[in-house]
């Protein structure tokens, strides 16, 4: 850390956010201590305030956070910041073409994590060579010893198998630390990675390599580690105050205001579009009035339509290969300090795999925004694996996140413009079956704000749904219309935030009966969302269609009717309601 902060990386005390500086990731976050210390003692705050270490009213918490002015990613599920720092390395080489370098430290422990190697392939493949990866092998786990302790050649041998150039270091020797590191400087289209053999509470008597001292306080033995370290530094004798290198350039500002669609929704009413179809042209529209939009995507472009942004802006796709974990990590990362916004797109059902990695894009404030196409029963043949049944559930429990479900092509567009234009975590939910276009190109969408999409002075019942269900919706309507039953049909637009007052006003306009429809599991969606909405209300009836069993293979409308949320099965729970 010494090295790093006072010979190696090059930035700015006054601003620790500069996008001209280096940046740094201390991906093992329960070694936040060492971190508040280095800043502390390059002056960005007094060194008093380290002994707030942990209190509630201090942002000096047990691993870091984005509360500090000095990170940029959250770490401390251990496995993620590596990911991470590949994103930044990855925007600083391709899209601001700065000088800038990322340094990244891991613990030995967290290798054991698949998204590390996921990152390092990332790396390597995309010849990020102003990344620096950092192994601090100290041979302690938390519980137990690591599996190949301080088995360096193994880590070496691993580092060099992924592409990454790799030097073995005595991890306490300055001089070899200062070599290495800035040698890295030097080497062209590969990573390079730094193997330090260390020894965890090195130097300090009856501590030094031992075991059970993970996240321990030192209690009476600190005053002698105090003491042998106050001794070193008098045996060496005076040292001059070091001051931080700065850069050596600028990065252009990147101006992420405003963004919107270069061309407005061109569609015909009742047209079928696909609104995965849709999401890939709004995609390409969003980068032809920005280039700082950037699209990932992990090897299914061909199915969520991404494909046409790559098409159309090559330079600013990043293929993430079949990696999700790492996708959103590197998404995380590449958003860090304003730099582009990117969209990240899968199979609704992959981004399941990566949820701990949007648990913390939450905790690091990032501005992300996933789509996931192929959602629910209503795919058909491909079968359960492949349908997402669960993706609502997991972005609503997001913190700060806002949930989009958009039910045809010009809401899907407007659906990304509008994501392109709110921070935080947006998830967009789209579908595989073409679906009639419903709105006009130049209807107004707005976050939180519900559709109705069919009503009458008549209506005895409000039925509420999302994509595929909401066509079933307005084909039962149409029908009950036959037998002189109407009822009403809203599209929520966004499940998070849900539109409350729109859902009670209409809800008691019709009796106070409500049915939701989704193609989802009963657990977390459309039916939760506007349960948590009308929860305390006394006049208002809720009935709930979702998915209701294990699904399997065969064609998506005849699943929709098998599994309860199909034009039929919304007549029965309206007839049943009333």
């Amino acid at each position: 850390m010494s090295v790093l902060f006072f010979r190696i990386m090059r930035y700015r005390l006054e601003n620790p956010k500069d996008p001209s500086s280096d940046r740094f990731v201390l991906s093992k976050g329960h070694a936040a201590p060492i971190l508040y210390a280095a800043w502390g003692e390059v002056g960005l705050f007094p060194i008093d305030d380290l002994l707030n270490l942990r209190k509630i009213d201090s942002d000096l918490e047990g691993h870091p956070t984005p509360r500090l002015s000095f990170v940029d990613v959250a770490t401390g599920s251990l496995g993620q910041g590596l990911s991470c720092a590949v994103g930044m390395a990855y925007v600083g080489k391709y899209i601001d073409k700065g000088s800038y370098r990322v340094y990244c430290v891991l613990g030995d422990g967290e290798l054991a994590e698949g998204s590390v190697w996921e990152a390092l392939s990332f790396a390597s493949h995309y010849k990020l060579d102003n990344l620096v990866v950092i192994l601090d092998v100290n041979r302690l786990g938390q519980s137990e010893p690591t599996p190949y302790q301080h088995n360096v050649d193994i880590y070496k041998a691993r580092m060099e198998a992924f592409g990454l150039n790799t030097y073995v270091v005595d991890g306490h020797n300055v001089n070899e630390l200062c070599k290495y590191l800035e040698g890295a400087k030097s080497v062209k289209e590969i990573p390079t990675a730094i193997v330090a053999k260390t020894f965890k509470g090195k130097k300090f008597p009856d501590i030094e390599d031992s075991e059970n001292w993970h996240g321990k306080i030192l209690s009476m033995k600190g005053i002698a580690i105090i003491k042998t370290i106050q001794e070193e530094l008098t045996r060496k004798g005076s040292f001059e105050k070091l001051k931080p290198l700065h850069p050596t350039d600028s990065v252009p500002d990147a101006n992420l205001e405003e963004i919107k669609l270069k061309e407005d929704p061109n569609y015909l009413l009742g047209e079928k579009v696909a609104t995965r179809l849709s999401y890939g042209a709004a995609l390409a529209k969003l980068g032809q009035s920005s280039d700082r939009i950037v699209a990932l995507d992990a090897d299914t472009k061909n199915s969520t339509f991404s494909v046409k942004f790559r098409d159309a802006f090559p330079d600013r796709f990043i293929e993430c290969f079949i990696a999700e974990q790492n996708m959103i990590g590197v998404a995380i990362g590449a958003s860090c300090r304003n730099r582009i916004i990117p969209f990240v797109s899968t199979f609704a059902a992959f981004f399941t795999r990566s949820m701990d990695q949007l648990r913390m894009a939450a905790i690091s404030q990032a501005n992300i925004k996933c789509c996931g196409s192929h959602s629910g029963v209503s795919i058909g043949e491909d079968g359960p694996s492949q349908m997402g049944l669960e993706d609502l559930a997991l972005f609503r429990s997001i913190y700060g996140s806002t949930v989009f479900y958009p039910s045809d092509a010009v809401s899907t567009e407007r659906a990304c413009e509008l994501a392109a234009n709110t921070n935080g975590i947006c998830y967009i939910r789209t579908s595989r079956p073409e679906t009639p276009v419903i709105y006009g190109n130049h209807d107004n969408f707005e976050v939180g704000k519900a559709k109705i999409v069919k009503r009458s002075d008549s209506d005895r019942v409000l039925v509420i749904a999302s994509g595929v269900t909401l066509h079933e919706s307005l084909r039962a309507a149409d029908e009950l219309s036959k037998e002189d039953i109407h009822v009403r049909v809203m599209d929520p637009f966004t499940l998070k935030p849900i539109d409350r007052d729109s859902i009670l006003i209409h809800g008691r306009e019709c009796s106070g009966n409500i049915v939701t429809v989704e193609d989802h599991y009963p657990q977390g969606g459309i039916g939760d969302a506007v349960s948590e909405a009308t929860s305390m209300e006394k006049d208002i009836i809720l009935k709930r269609l979702a998915v209701s069993g294990l699904p399997r293979s065969g064609p998506g409308e005849a699943l929709m009717d098998m599994f309860g949320i199909s034009a039929r099965c919304i007549i029965e729970a309206v007839k049943e309601m009333l």
